[in-house]
């Protein structure tokens, strides 16, 4: 190990913001290049040794970078990207004349009607509240 991903790792384990499975696998990679067996690395921090053999691993193979959580497949999109583009837009724009503000309905009528992809009203209202939209709060 290299003394900045030493630094990098020490400085880990001492942060006070860090999540605590950074700082654990932080911990295990330290302990490992001190020199003990996985198991008595697995006993010290009380974990499994599976787990230690798992970060040990990782850094090894990708080094502090490979401490990171993996990407997870999950469910896939179920509308691309252009539909997003599209609610974002329509949420962003000023809605239609009698309406004062948008509402999650009026966007899925709204983009429905453009890209051509029914989309539901609560799904739009998941779509703007991972980007952090708010159209209702909005007065144009």
């Amino acid at each position: 190990m290299d003394s900045t991903a030493r630094k990098v790792l020490e400085r880990l384990t001492v942060s006070a913001k860090a999540q605590v499975r950074q700082v654990l696998r932080a911990r295990i990679v330290l302990a490992a290049a001190e020199g003990p067996a996985n198991a008595e690395i697995a006993c010290e921090l009380g974990i499994a040794v599976n787990t230690v053999r798992k970060w040990r691993g990782r850094f090894a193979r990708y080094g502090t970078d490979g401490l990171k959580d993996a990407r997870r497949s999950g469910r896939p999109r179920i509308y691309d990207d252009r539909v997003r583009v599209a609610i974002v837009a329509a949420a962003t724009s000023a809605p239609p004349h009698p309406a004062a503000t948008w509402t999650h309905r009026a966007i899925a009528e709204q983009v429905a009607g453009t890209v051509s992809a029914a989309v539901s009203p609560s799904h739009v209202g998941r779509i703007l509240a991972n980007l952090d939209l708010k159209p209702h709060k909005v007065r144009g």
